[in-house]
């Protein structure tokens, strides 16, 4: 019965907010609000341009540093391992990590000019 009443408190909340926001604010759309850009230029070509794929290799290496950093930070207090195996393990990561990096430099992935 409990579950039946938060769930209805739950409902009741989220539809009283979901109103309020939709009829809350006020919209007054003019020309520039509603032109594709907002910074004061007319576009002179298509919005189509061919996209670099170096672009998203850059995106996908610093994810990947990233995801790394959020392996490495939690380690000590995630495990309970000695200080000696952490060591290891943080090691092998970056070790990883590192091969992955210089394997892309060598294979030319980091190069812009082709």
């Amino acid at each position: 019965m409990l579950i039946l009443f938060m769930l209805f408190i739950t409902l009741i909340t989220s539809s009283i907010l979901i109103m309020i926001g939709f009829w809350l604010p006020v919209n007054t759309p003019d020309v520039e609000k509603l032109s594709p850009y907002e910074c004061g230029f007319d576009p002179l070509g298509t919005a189509r341009l061919p996209f670099s794929i170096r672009f998203f290799l850059i995106a996908i290496l610093f994810l990947l540093f990233d995801l790394e950093i959020a392996l490495l930070l939690p380690t000590p207090w995630a495990t309970q391992m000695t200080p000696e195996s952490m060591f290891i393990w943080s090691t092998i990561i970056l070790l990883l990590l590192t091969l992955g990096l210089v394997y892309e430099w060598i294979m030319g992935g980091l190069e812009w000019a082709e």
